[in-house]
């Protein structure tokens, strides 16, 4: 089962009846799922239906736009009765008073709230139309959504793959590095203990060489080695089943960054330590890599927390 990413994004659009829509769909991390959906006012029913079309999703911050218009539909032109009639009584009342022209019909037209233009009441059928293809279009954004996501995850699955080379090649050149045997502790106590007497002759090299065999034993990497190498085949399993994956591979990098600093903290050698340092730097990465990855896999419904209309 593939690795996803909780990032992405999709749009849809369409046309029904006279109806025009377009959805706009993007994903940022999340622990659990939400959406978050925003819909015109009168589309309620496109929301209900869409909280059921996200089986593809279970994990993120979904953010969902869906944008309505309707076109083609001829406006319709109404007199308000109501208010002609007042217009014009008052117009009688007042027209013996002054001196005037006799009022216009354009001018008895122009005044407001005479004439109201509106839209065409909408046919029942052309809407339930509608509404079935905009609920299509999001279930058609949230699949395309989901694509992104798993081809983005597949990505960041190499990404992740190089970074176990690189540690399990680093950890190769640790183990390979001839500062940190047993012979070279040996030296580089000798030199100093000659440096601090100036008469090598005047200490014991049994002594030395017991002492050099102890801090070769403190300074011993073997276990941190075996232990990233462990964690290093662990983790190349994780990627290759997919699944709820995130969370071990998390644990598994803080083993990592436990063992390299416990490296780094034995090294008595200038290049075991760059060595470490290296080491440290590609865990970092491995770490960050981790924060966009996410699994396919279903998880408990209970991870749906809320879905929250915003007008």
């Amino acid at each position: 089962m593939a690795l996803s990413s909780m990032t992405g994004f999709a749009r849809t659009d369409g046309i029904a009846g006279a109806y025009a829509w377009g959805w706009e769909i993007k994903s940022v991390n999340g622990k659990s799922l939400e959406l978050r959906l925003r819909v015109p006012p009168g589309w309620d029913a496109v929301e209900v239906a869409a909280r059921g079309a996200t089986k593809a999703i279970v994990r993120g911050n979904v953010f969902a736009s869906l944008t309505v218009k309707r076109e083609g539909a001829a406006p319709v032109v109404r007199v308000n009765e109501s208010v002609l009639n007042a217009v014009l009584a008052t117009m009688a009342k007042i027209g013996g008073r002054i001196a005037a022209e006799p009022p216009r019909l354009d001018g008895i037209l122009g005044i407001k709230g005479v004439i109201e233009v509106a839209e065409q009441d909408e046919d029942p059928e052309e809407r339930a139309a509608a509404e079935k293809a905009i609920v299509a279009g999001f279930e058609a954004a949230i699949s395309g959504l989901a694509a992104m996501r798993r081809h983005e995850g597949h990505a960041l699955g190499g990404i992740l793959g190089q970074r176990l080379d690189e540690i399990e090649k680093l950890a190769a050149r640790a183990d390979a590095e001839p500062g940190r045997r047993p012979e070279a502790i040996k030296a580089r106590l000798a030199e100093q203990i000659a440096l601090l007497l100036d008469k090598p002759g005047r200490f014991d090299p049994d002594r030395l060489h017991q002492e050099a065999l102890l801090l070769a034993s403190k300074a011993d990497i073997r276990e941190e080695l075996d232990r990233i190498a462990a964690h290093v085949g662990q983790a190349r399993k994780l990627l290759r089943e997919g699944g709820a994956v995130g969370r071990r591979l998390d644990f598994l990098s803080q083993e990592f960054n436990r063992e390299v600093n416990t490296l780094c903290s034995k090294s008595y050698d200038v290049e075991l330590t760059t060595i470490g340092l290296e080491l440290k730097t590609v865990v970092e990465q491995f770490r960050e890599e981790l924060d966009r990855i996410r699994s396919d896999e279903a998880v408990q419904t209970t991870g749906l927390r809320a879905v929250i209309r915003v007008r």
